[in-house]
């Protein structure tokens, strides 16, 4: 067994040299195609190293004097194209993704790998136990398993809790509006997808999200200059409106106040002439005469009647004595 099985390895391996050895392999590894190819990859190896590299604890604190995560630099590297081949890989390889969980069913294919995985190996091993009394899939068992150690599951953990922590923060940072024009842009991004969610399926907002978070980055950096220009224009036509607004308002302000000083002022001075004339009226002698409503209807006046007797009244007619009656 262990001589075919030598046999089998010599034989594949002289194939594999013969390949490799002939004049058009050659031609076609060591020609410029290939050079070009080992350059961008050498190259490609370099930008993900530096994209790793990039996860360091940025200086800069949130409102509430917090320290942000190692990931806030490695998202901000990925999104501003800093390493364009790596973020290049990994836009195409989340697009890659939302396909394939939209059109594969990843779940029914990770079954199937599995119990075509397992019926090779059962049956290489109960096909060599009954041929050659020792199964074959033993024969490439590792002779330790591989097992995960301590201090990689504990930066593993430590990864994840950094990652967590990103998310939490952000959407803080945005609910607060720790920078408006971020929790503006989060508003109308909310907004539009509220509308975009009745008409397209949720792996097509999925996909326009991720387009619109990696390819704005770089539509913004190759066109900076420009952007930059008409932003400032635009600032500078906002701010002149709002400076003729505002003093439009102060000068309607201004006016309104006058106006009302001097409605006030002149209330007010009716108002004084008013109370002086009605407290001439009640302290003169002849406001005190009051005049009875229906003399001043019949046209009576008040000299027309007799001066009221002021002394008591006597009768004229002497009181008759009675007459005594004799005892």
């Amino acid at each position: 067994m262990e001589n075919a099985k030598n046999a089998a390895y010599d034989n594949a391996s002289a194939a594999a040299n013969a390949v490799g050895n002939h004049p058009i392999t050659q031609s076609v590894v060591n020609g410029p195609m290939a050079d070009n190819v080992r350059d961008q990859h050498q190259k490609t190896q370099v930008e993900f190293s530096n994209l790793a590299n990039s996860r360091t604890t940025p200086t800069t604190q949130t409102a509430t004097g917090q320290q942000l995560t190692h990931y806030h630099s490695f998202f901000y590297n990925l999104l501003s194209w800093e390493n364009p081949r790596a973020s290049g890989i990994a836009y195409l390889s989340t697009v890659a993704f939302i396909f394939a969980a939209r059109y594969l069913d990843i779940l029914r294919y990770s079954f199937k790998i599995t119990y075509m995985t397992l019926f090779v190996t059962v049956l290489a091993e109960g096909l060599g136990k009954l041929a050659f009394s020792h199964g074959l899939t033993s024969q490439f068992r590792p002779k330790k398993y591989y097992t995960v150690s301590k201090e990689t599951l504990d930066s593993l953990l430590g990864d994840v809790h950094e990652l967590i922590n990103f998310f939490v923060i952000e959407s803080q940072r945005v609910l607060f509006a720790e920078n408006v024009f971020v929790s503006l842009t989060a508003l109308i991004g909310s907004f539009i997808s509220y509308y975009l969610i009745k008409l397209i399926p949720f792996w097509g907002l999925s996909l326009i999200a991720t387009s619109v978070l990696f390819i704005s980055p770089l539509v913004y950096k190759t066109n900076k200059e420009l952007i930059d220009n008409t932003l400032a224009q635009i600032s500078s036509i906002v701010n002149q409106q709002t400076e003729q607004v505002k003093q439009l308002a102060s000068q309607h302000a201004s006016h309104v106040a006058e106006t009302t000083k001097q409605y006030a002022g002149e209330y007010a001075h009716k108002a004084q002439e008013m109370i002086g004339s009605a407290r001439s009226r009640s302290g003169s002698p002849e406001a005190s005469r009051v005049a009875s409503p229906t003399a001043k209807a019949n046209g009576i006046k008040e000299e027309d009647f007799p001066t009221a007797p002021k002394e008591e009244f006597k009768s004229g007619i002497a009181a008759e004595e009675e007459p005594l009656i004799a005892a």
